[in-house]
């Protein structure tokens, strides 16, 4: 095993480093840049001329290295990650890109992890009760459910949710993770800082956000589980169960549901970036200061550091959901054996 994990990091600095470069020539490939930006908000809030619009932009330019080409700009954001840890310097915040990670990381992956897990442990217990009362009214009643999860835009139901919360219960402090009176917007820190009210206090503010993301993927996992759990009680082996006087129950949890889960759990490879991203649309409507809104923002202003490191922690993400999903899978099925060719 210890083997196996050395092996797969050592797979994965190549992939990001890949990744890296993409990433960082797909984010420059649009015309423009931050001292674009610079120019027209002098021009259209500062009311400058646009001869000085254009001397500031380029003097921005030329401090930060805005005009070096794109390979000096590129090899020297992976020599700070590489030699000092540092990310660069956001445009758009005048603070280092660690700062930013720092502040929205830690909240984002909170809330992405405790929506996985309610989506994982609601749709695949919805699934099970689905699939062993097929053609009933319960089986009915969840296919609407998981029907209504994956079809209905995110978005939508986040507008929906605010727009009863704010105009028709006149809920105040929207858009923040605490009330005033714990910080509103807090920094990562305050994330440890526990006390029953303080946390009484977060689930008030934070579950329109876990509710719309949780829905979603509890409608896919419920899907997915069903329909494994379906073919697997046709198999052979559950009959042989059935015949040697297995109960129904044993049969189910200890023969079925194991090997119905296999699909499930190699899409936890995938289902942390999309859990992290998935957020960003729910948090976009409700303000919160999560990884979503600084992508979207810094993409829009041309914030490059920003957005490239983002988008550089989303593809660790996906390499580390991998390698999980590949442990998960090995504890689940003894079978399963790595590099022994079966």
């Amino acid at each position: 095993m210890l083997r196996f994990l050395t092996i797969r990091i050592l797979q994965a600095i190549p992939v990001l480093l890949v990744m890296s470069v993409i990433t960082f020539a797909i984010i420059q490939a649009p015309p423009g840049d931050y001292g674009d930006f610079i120019r027209a908000n002098m021009m259209t809030q500062g009311n400058a001329t646009a001869e000085a619009a254009t001397r500031a932009a380029e003097a921005y330019r030329e401090m930060h290295g805005l005009n070096d080409p794109l390979v000096v700009q590129y090899f020297r954001w992976i020599w700070g990650i590489v030699s000092e840890g540092d990310f660069g310097q956001s445009y758009a915040y005048n603070k280092p890109v660690y700062d930013i990670m720092a502040q929205r990381l830690p909240p984002t992956i909170a809330i992405a992890l405790v929506c996985h897990f309610l989506a994982s442990l609601l749709g695949i217990s919805f699934g099970i009760l689905a699939a062993v009362r097929q053609y009933t009214w319960i089986d009915t009643f969840f296919s609407f459910l998981s029907f209504l999860g994956m079809t209905i835009p995110r978005f939508l139901m986040a507008l929906i949710i605010l727009y009863v919360l704010a105009y028709k219960l006149n809920v105040q402090e929207i858009g923040s993770f605490y009330s005033s009176k714990f910080g509103g917007q807090v920094y990562w820190l305050g994330w440890f800082d526990f006390n029953w009210a303080k946390l009484w206090n977060l689930i008030q503010h934070v579950w329109p956000v876990i509710f719309v993301a949780t829905f979603g993927g509890l409608a896919y996992n419920m899907r997915v589980m069903r329909a494994n759990l379906l073919d697997t009680l046709n198999a052979q082996y559950i009959e042989t169960a059935r015949a040697k006087g297995l109960g129904e129950g044993a049969v189910i949890m200890r023969h079925a549901v194991p090997n119905a889960l296999h699909p499930l759990i190699a899409y936890q490879g995938v289902v942390l970036p999309y859990m992290l991203t998935g957020e960003i649309e729910v948090a976009i409507v409700f303000g919160l200061a999560t990884i979503g809104p600084a992508i979207v923002s810094s993409m829009n202003i041309g914030d490059v550091y920003v957005t490239a490191t983002l988008l550089l922690v989303l593809g660790a993400t996906l390499i580390i959901g991998n390698i999980i999903a590949d442990l998960l899978l090995v504890a689940l099925d003894p079978r399963i054996r790595v590099g022994d060719g079966t």
